[in-house]
């Protein structure tokens, strides 16, 4: 044929390919339905739209400056309290239904934290109030709950325990405002770890697709539309990348949400230290790093499996422990009942051993507070108000401190006044305990204390 018939004949197959994309050639035929379509409609009626609304006060002062101004901190805040205007703030997230019989959504922690009311939106675009079942900002994962008698779909629950890097992914979910956009990417990296303001975070699939604040919440799926990750934009640096909760981490976590309205991080009776070079020559080890077991406590779960003093752990579930805060950080990425998998050392020997991790006793929490903080804590009653001098009705007095301990270091003394840890209020021992042994693997933990009219925010490592 010739070279210009060629060239007239070009604009016809153009036209062709464009009001016809199956085009048949010969007798093969090729369709645009594949296996993202196919996953992504039968997944999308299961994910729902998040709304929350928040009560936010912001202070005003008489002179109209804002409360971070710096003339107004240096020259009027000990002499005017400023008043306090409230106002609502909205926002948007993404969560996925997983329990069509109960109503259970899964989402992020971040998502609804602080809301005072939450709105529910589905793919037809029915809304619904929801209720928070539990939450726990160390995993950032929630379960939310619709009262309705409304039949709704839910998702299949995959598994990640077995995910390739390269493996095609699929995210759903709402970034700003968009309902229901859907993006695909690869697993980029598994295993991640990530830092962020309020901490480290492990354990975390990382794909190539970018996750926006609308898509936190929003579920990851493998190409047969199974549920493999909880996605989240928690790390705000994130260019170009994705991170997501893994399913197998959060199905623990999810039950206990259910179960009891809280996490019950797992426990193995356990405290170890770091290694140095002189404690790698005499327990010669074969490595140079591990936590070494200093203390193992009779009934708890490493005792009845024999671990013994001595012991210097390397591995918790195929991950590298090199310090003793590595085995702290990743122990913490588990629940109670969950089977944790400990490579250790002995002898110079290496070897293997399971152990199903228990609840924390909630009886070892004052003595916990004792050993790591420093302070033993009464509830307030007349006769310690009498004794302290305090006018204060209720609260938690420091009744007694630990010599060379950190609270005795720093002063704090019989008398003083425990407001807080961290984001939580404490007025009775049992918040105190709950406090304590919810935050009792962190590295840090920030404890409010009053003294007169003045409260201190002081930090404790744990």
């Amino acid at each position: 044929m010739h070279l210009k018939s060629i060239f007239r004949l070009f604009p016809i197959f153009f036209l062709s390919f464009l009001l016809f994309p199956s085009i048949s050639l010969g007798d093969q035929v090729f369709s645009r339905e594949n296996s993202i379509v196919r996953a992504v409609r039968k997944i999308s009626p299961a994910v729902v739209n998040i709304s929350t609304s928040k009560l936010v006060e912001r202070g005003v002062n008489p002179f109209f400056l804002q409360e971070n101004d710096d003339f107004f901190n240096r020259f009027f805040r000990d002499f005017f309290e400023p008043r306090k205007r409230q106002y609502v703030k909205n926002s948007l997230g993404s969560g996925v239904i997983i329990d069509s019989a109960h109503k259970y959504i899964l989402t992020n922690h971040h998502v609804i934290v602080r809301a005072s009311k939450i709105t529910i939106t589905l793919a037809n675009q029915q809304e619904f109030e929801a209720r928070v079942v539990g939450t726990d900002p160390e995993s950032d994962l929630a379960v939310l709950k619709i009262e309705t008698e409304t039949e709704l779909p839910s998702i299949t629950m995959g598994r990640s325990n077995d995910l390739m890097i390269g493996e095609t992914v699929i995210a759903i979910g709402n970034p700003f405002g968009l309902s229901h956009t859907v993006t695909t990417g690869v697993i980029s990296a598994l295993n991640r770890s990530v830092r962020t303001e309020s901490g480290i975070y492990h354990n975390f699939i990382q794909i190539d697709a970018s996750i926006n604040p609308g898509n936190s919440g929003g579920p990851l799926l493998n190409i047969n539309g199974e549920l493999i990750g909880i996605n989240t934009a928690i790390y705000s640096g994130a260019e170009g990348i994705g991170f997501a909760i893994p399913i197998d981490r959060a199905k623990g976590i999810v039950s206990d949400l259910i179960n009891y309205g809280q996490v019950h991080t797992a426990w193995l009776g356990i405290t170890v230290q770091d290694l140095n070079e002189n404690l790698i020559n005499y327990f010669h080890l074969p490595v140079k790093y591990g936590a070494l077991i200093t203390e193992i406590l009779d009934g708890s779960p490493a005792k009845e499996k024999g671990l013994k003093r001595g012991d210097v752990i390397t591995e918790i579930k195929k991950n590298k422990i090199k310090s003793s805060r590595d085995y702290y950080d990743h122990l913490s990425q588990h629940t109670a009942n969950e089977i944790i998998h400990l490579v250790f050392f002995r002898n110079g020997k290496r070897r293997k051993i399971d152990i199903k991790a228990a609840p924390f006793p909630p009886d070892l929490g004052l003595d916990l507070a004792f050993e790591r903080l420093g302070f033993r804590v009464e509830e307030l009653n007349r006769s310690l108000a009498i004794k302290y001098r305090l006018k204060e009705r209720e609260g938690l007095v420091i009744v007694a401190i630990k010599k060379g301990s950190r609270a005795d270091s720093i002063g704090l003394v019989p008398g003083d006044l425990i407001r807080g840890i961290n984001d939580l209020s404490v007025i009775t021992k049992e918040d105190f305990k709950k406090a304590v042994i919810r935050y009792r693997l962190k590295e840090r933990i920030t404890v409010l204390v009053q003294r007169g009219w003045t409260v201190y925010s002081i930090s404790f490592k744990m």
